[in-house]
């Protein structure tokens, strides 16, 4: 109970703390305003006379500028103690001061106003900073929000005791009501609901789910009340993991990302050391130091790194941010910016571009026969038997096996079954073959080749073949859609990894578009086939393989960047791969490439725009043609501007 009263405390603290710091720059602009139309008017030079008017001006400027920039100064000097000077507070700092101090100079114009104005105006631009930051924070602060903060335990006596998730024991069974998270990864042993999964994976259409079926954490109980059995303890579930996740995305950043942040380590200094010896020079070559230092210091307000320091880190989180929104999950800066690169996508086949299960997709009965009846004599057959694809039959079959009538069964491996099956009646009984052609000509059987592609079980009855049961693993839904989407983002080769056989992975692949496939591999086999790829990509191109998680752990780890498929409730997935795609549709990683690019061309657009900008009105600054005004524009306008353009990367739709 200690961590709920908290968190809300500390919210509301940090949300007064910005209030109030809004509420002293308005009160700094608002007496800035009235000294500003003040002096202009030639007010105080009216009431005070020429000489002392100007110290009077000088003292009422002060006022807004220590109103607003007190916070600015005092960090610029703990900087300078610490020996880390070298920062925006610094340039800030000692532009503004020195613009006061112009009023040594008896030769000089004033410029108390604009040194006031400098500071005002960038604490705006900080206020419009954090205002930006925060909005950019609200898709992930809300994937935050998905952590439960309590389980229902059911007692002996029915009553429910809400407890901490981390107290609940793997094998415990908890209750969910309606309206609530499911605190914990579990199975459901009672009930039946609806469950609300768009925190997790994007998705806005409810989920129907009953006895049997697993459930993740962070969900949303929608309709009815169910009980689960815990499989997991909460500190590995997925809720836990996901957040663990996305608070260490911001530790891997990019390499324009670290770029910016080395630059602004060597750029600082050395326009601060140019300005000064730009007022030195100028000042020793022509004697007017007023007017030399006044470029001096216009240059050092221009040359304030805050656009490239702020927009570039705030578009990348916004772009990861953004990506969330849609179920993506992007481990870090750094997968964002290779994940914009990537020319090749490599895919495994099963569960990643087929559902990973068998299903009865095509009865074919020899003429006369119903097909009915092909299928509930293979479905008895295979009445004993867990395999996969005998699963997939009896799923098939909406009819009730009596197992009464199953005499016996003997299954030959690697080929099917044979089993003894009575009529009905009980008063005869049948051999039934079910299997693939090798059973039929070990048993001298005929039987009919089929032009589909997947697993053939032929079946006979008293050596009378009566036809063939279609089984495969379905292509997923928008397999196809999202192998056409990757080759419209500009992905020029699209690659199918599988164990399969050759001739399934063959069909799969036509039917999908897929440029290149290999088949019959094990799982070494395919990291050898990403090595090969990789040495046949150019330094600038970057693959990515998509795999489930669970066995292509090695493939996601080699890959330049490893996306996992349908990741809810896999841990292995989680932890190998560097993007996680929360559903299992392909189609949301030609998404997650146009966020990624679309987040690299707005940090660009950033980079580019304010260095060329600054560069203009620092050549115009050191040539005496821009005033503190352009260089207010130069650093808070610029640094708006770019702000603006980083929280595009946050609009996915």
């Amino acid at each position: 109970m200690a961590s709920t009263t908290t968190k809300p405390r500390k919210k509301r603290r940090k949300k007064e703390s910005q209030q109030h710091k809004l509420h002293r720059i308005l009160l700094a602009l608002a007496i800035f305003a009235v000294v500003y139309a003040t002096d202009e008017l030639g007010a105080l030079a009216a009431l005070f006379g020429e000489p002392a008017a100007l110290y009077v001006s000088f003292v009422l400027f002060l006022v807004p500028f220590l109103i607003a920039g007190h916070d600015v100064l005092e960090k610029a000097w703990n900087n300078i103690r610490r020996g880390k000077a070298f920062d925006e507070s610094f340039l800030m700092a000692v532009a503004t001061i020195g613009a006061f101090a112009m009023i040594l100079f008896p030769d000089a114009d004033p410029h108390m106003a604009e040194g006031a104005a400098v500071m005002l105006f960038y604490q705006v631009g900080e206020l419009f900073q954090s205002y930006a930051v925060g909005k950019s924070r609200k898709s992930i602060a809300a994937m935050m929000d998905i952590a439960p903060d309590y389980a229902n335990v059911e007692g002996e006596n029915g009553g429910l005791t809400q407890v901490s998730p981390d107290d609940v024991a793997v094998g415990t069974v908890i209750v969910v009501k309606p309206g609530e998270r499911v605190p914990i990864d579990g199975t459901i042993v009672e009930g039946a609901t609806q469950l609300d999964t768009a925190a997790l994976t994007g998705e806005s259409v409810p989920r129907h789910v009953e006895v049997g079926a697993d459930v993740v954490s962070g969900c949303i109980n929608m309709t009815g009340l169910i009980k689960v059995r815990t499989t997991k303890p909460f500190g590995e579930s997925t809720v836990s993991r996901i957040l663990e996740l996305v608070e260490n995305a911001s530790e891997k950043k990019a390499r324009t990302e670290n770029f910016i942040t080395r630059f602004a380590r060597v750029y600082t200094p050395a326009v601060t050391g140019s300005a000064v010896a730009l007022a030195l020079v100028g000042g020793l070559a022509t004697g007017a130091w007023a007017d030399w230092i006044l470029r001096g210091l216009t240059f050092l307000v221009v040359s304030c790194p805050c656009a490239l320091v702020i927009s570039v880190p705030l578009s990348f989180f916004g772009g990861i941010g953004g990506a969330s929104r849609i179920g993506v999950l992007v481990k870090g800066s750094n997968y964002l910016e290779a994940l914009a690169e990537v020319d090749t996508v490599v895919f495994d086949k099963t569960g990643t571009l087929t559902n990973g299960t068998f299903n009865v997709v095509a009865i074919h009965p020899e003429e006369g026969v119903d097909p009915d009846y092909v299928l509930s004599c293979a479905a008895y057959a295979e009445a004993f038997s867990d395999h996969p694809i005998a699963l997939s039959v009896k799923a098939a079959y909406t009819g009730d096996i009596d197992q009464a009538r199953i005499v016996s069964v003997e299954e030959e491996s690697g080929h099917g079954v044979s089993a003894h099956v009575r009529e009905q009646t009980r008063e005869n009984e049948h051999v039934v073959l079910v299997g693939n052609d090798k059973l039929m000509a070990s048993h001298g059987e005929h039987w009919h080749d089929c032009e589909l592609t997947g697993t053939i079980l032929h079946v006979t009855v008293d050596d009378r073949y009566i036809g063939h049961v279609v089984i495969a693993d379905v292509v997923k839904d928008d397999a196809r859609a999202a192998i056409d989407a990757l080759h419209d983002c500009g992905v020029r080769r699209t690659v199918m990894l599988t164990g399969d056989r050759a001739e399934v992975a063959a069909a799969v692949a036509g039917q999908l578009g897929i440029d290149e496939h290999h088949a019959q591999l094990l799982p070494g086999d395919k990291v050898e086939q990403v090595e090969r790829l990789l040495a046949s990509e150019g330094e600038k191109r970057k693959l990515a393989f998509v795999g489930d998680g669970i066995n292509d752990a090695p493939v996601l780890t080699r890959a330049d960047v490893g996306i996992a498929m349908g990741a809810m409730g896999s841990d292995a997935a989680i932890e190998a791969a560097d993007v996680v795609l929360m559903d299992d549709k392909p189609s949301n990683i030609a998404r997650a490439i146009r966020v990624a690019r679309k987040t690299m061309g707005i940090v660009w657009q950033n980079i580019v725009f304010a260095l060329a900008v600054k560069l203009l009105i620092l050549v115009l600054a050191a040539l005496g043609l821009a005033n503190m005004w352009l260089a207010v524009f130069g650093d808070v306008g610029v640094a708006i501007i770019a702000i603006l353009n980083a929280m595009r990367a946050m609009n996915v739709k």
